[in-house]
């Protein structure tokens, strides 16, 4: 259950807050361990409607950019000397996202009770992934955590922009097609049945697009519940069918194969791959361990099971360029060339970086272009639609015009 306390501090300074426990006793010993004397301390009834509709979890998600404002602003007041439990302390008053919060001034708790940082992220797997978690622990280790969370704050923010950019690559094609699919449905359902009712009336032989026309339309028009019923399901399908194991799997390896985006997305999961392990292996991460957090990350499971096997062959003693050119399909060659560069020199994580650099140059390249290759299917696609109904309707009534009465 929640609590609503109201505490002093050392200084006398009035704080107010909300925290979670099993009893009051509970509530007071976790303030005395954050050293506040509390005033008041009541128990926060369940909340109405209102306020559990806007504390949905959709509506309080924690965003990368909020992530990265985090690890910045942790990095700086770590780095001016702030002991960590006060920073997250600070930033846990600073963040108007509830969640946050919450989150922060657990961790806050658990790191007054002794409880490393590293260990009190990794319980908020939603929050802080594997990567984060294996970048403060070694920044832990090595006693450079501030620069450490700097770094992450940067890769974090980059994975956002590449995300944004690839998001903003597959949503305009989606939207131009939900657009046609809404207007076809438009007319057949509505435009198209008035106009037939004139071509029917005239009694003339209609031609064969007129005819296939309106089987369509009256399919639309009385079989309604069927087109719903399809829709619903494909819908149902795009967003169920690739959580399961065998969706998952097929979508992963049908997404590298599809023309012109397949490259893309080649790219993308390069990229990932590339600044994931640069920027752990930097940190100080063993190779083998890099590479397992790595392959949890990908999210593909084509390059998941390449970056495993990498891993095995590397604990067995073989370099990771020749491990990875075993598969020419999905690894570059230029990304086979830099790794080898980068392992005989000794300074692999600047390769993968240059590696890095090359495909978002290319991803932009895409992202920017991308409009001007599906222009022109979608030009082609209005135009059959357009001739079709021509074909289908204008011809019809021309004929119908031209007729000279017997």
């Amino acid at each position: 259950m929640k609590y609503i306390y109201q505490a002093k501090d050392s200084s006398g300074k009035t704080l107010t807050g909300t925290i979670e426990a099993s009893s009051r006793d509970e509530v007071l010993d976790a303030l005395s361990t954050k050293n506040l004397y509390p005033t008041l301390l009541e128990e926060k009834e369940n909340a109405g409607f209102l306020d559990t509709k806007f504390s949905l979890p959709f509506l309080n998600r924690i965003s990368q950019k909020e992530i990265v404002m985090f690890s910045r602003q942790l990095s700086i007041m770590i780095d001016s000397n702030v002991f960590p439990a006060e920073a997250l302390d600070a930033l846990a008053n600073q963040t108007t996202n509830k969640a946050m919060k919450e989150k922060l001034a657990k961790i806050s708790s658990d790191v007054r009770g002794g409880t490393l940082l590293s260990k009190s992220f990794a319980r908020y797997p939603e929050i802080f992934s594997t990567f984060y978690v294996n970048m403060v622990r070694s920044g832990e280790a090595s006693g450079d955590l501030p620069n450490i969370l700097e770094r992450t704050a940067d890769h974090v923010e980059s994975e956002y922009n590449i995300r944004s950019k690839t998001m903003g690559a597959m949503i305009y094609p989606g939207v131009i097609l939900g657009i046609f699919v809404l207007i076809f449905i438009v007319l057949m359902t509505f435009v198209v049945p008035n106009l037939i009712k004139v071509l029917t009336a005239s009694g003339q032989q209609l031609p064969l697009t007129t005819r296939i026309l309106i089987s369509i339309s009256d399919f639309f028009v009385t079989r309604w519940y069927i087109v719903l019923a399809v829709l619903a399901g494909l819908v149902g399908f795009g967003i169920y069918y690739p959580k399961t194991k065998e969706g998952k799997e097929v979508i992963d390896t049908f997404i590298l194969k599809v023309p012109v985006f397949g490259r893309f997305f080649q790219n993308l999961f390069l990229t990932r791959f590339a600044e994931n392990f640069s920027t752990l292996i930097s940190a100080g991460i063993p190779i083998a361990d890099a590479l397992e957090v790595v392959a949890d990350l990908i999210d593909n499971n084509v390059y998941r099971r390449i970056i495993l096997d990498t891993r095995n062959r590397v604990i067995k003693g073989e370099g990771i360029a020749f491990a990875l050119s075993q598969y020419e399909k999905e690894i570059t060659p230029l990304f086979v060339q830099m790794a080898s560069v980068g392992e005989k020199t000794g300074r692999l994580d600047s390769s993968l970086l240059n590696i890095v650099r090359f495909f978002k140059r290319e991803t932009e390249v895409f992202v920017s272009s991308i409009s001007s290759v599906i222009e022109p299917i979608l030009i082609i696609g209005l135009a059959v639609m357009v001739a079709f109904l021509v074909a289908a309707i204008l011809l019809p009534i021309y004929q119908i015009s031209t007729t000279v009465p017997q």
